[in-house]
């Protein structure tokens, strides 16, 4: 991990009060035309709905069975207010029960059963959230409706190396593939880059630490913010060469 426990939860303190700002802008009705589908109603439930599982499963235990998945009301008054009870929760378990605290993870066991994945979770999925809540607030989802470098560099980087690390992977063994071949993504503006290697007969994926100018079949390159917005296939000022069958194949649930 690139960001310390307390920030993560600090962003999501953050990142949630900015996108429960934009959503009430842009109006439960308003499409969120980074998701498709969705409505601004959709995008709050979603993300209220996650707080809340996140917080069953700190209070979870580690080897038993996930957590049930609450229903959140159809109404946009109460929907808002059910979503903040359950930020709130969630903070205050993160910060009372530190990053050691044992939860259930979905993840096992490539991560420890403990706090700290999910305060790192759920400070990227707010994160990326927010970015919808923006775009509908906006009316657009052109790169430049949202201003750039929002998220600083250390964290911009850490939520690439989850995505390509456990989500990318985790996305690849429910959905395996035929395609392979290697993707360098380079945050400049961080120091940071990654190879990322489709594996043949859909074992995966391989992530290493790279180089930048690395040999490989595509890349993403740019800010921190930028890598981390194509990463989560949402609009971004990234450069992506090479061979797009293969980057657009290294995608996030």
């Amino acid at each position: 991990m690139f960001v310390e426990f307390k920030q993560f939860i600090d962003v999501v303190a953050e990142q949630a009060h900015a996108m429960r700002a934009a959503a009430v802008l842009a109006g439960p009705d308003a499409p969120v035309l980074t998701c498709p589908e969705w409505t601004v109603r959709d995008l709050v439930a979603h993300l209220a709905r996650v707080h809340g599982w996140a917080g069953r499963a700190l209070l979870a235990d580690p080897d038993g069975e996930a957590p049930d998945r609450e229903t959140p009301p159809d109404s946009w008054d109460e929907l808002l207010p059910w979503w903040d009870e359950r930020r709130d929760a969630l903070l205050r378990m993160l910060r009372e029960r530190g990053p050691d605290a044992p939860a259930w993870v979905f993840a096992k066991p490539q991560v420890p059963s403990t706090a700290d994945f999910w305060a790192r979770r759920q400070a990227h999925e707010t994160a990326i959230h927010r970015l919808d809540a923006e775009h509908a607030a906006s009316g657009s989802a052109r790169v430049d409706a949202v201003p750039t470098l929002v998220f600083d560099s250390e964290f911009a980087a850490d939520g690439i190396d989850e995505a390509l690390r456990l989500l990318v992977p985790r996305r690849l063994k429910r959905e395996p593939g035929t395609l392979t071949g290697t993707v360098l993504f380079h945050a400049a503006d961080a120091g940071q880059a990654w190879l990322a290697e489709l594996l043949p007969g859909g074992d995966g994926l391989a992530v290493t630490a790279a180089e930048p100018g690395m040999d490989a079949d595509g890349s993403v390159v740019g800010t921190a913010d930028a890598v981390y917005r194509a990463v989560w296939q949402r609009p971004s000022t990234a450069i992506r060469g090479g061979d797009q069958n293969v980057i657009t194949a290294l995608k996030v649930p």
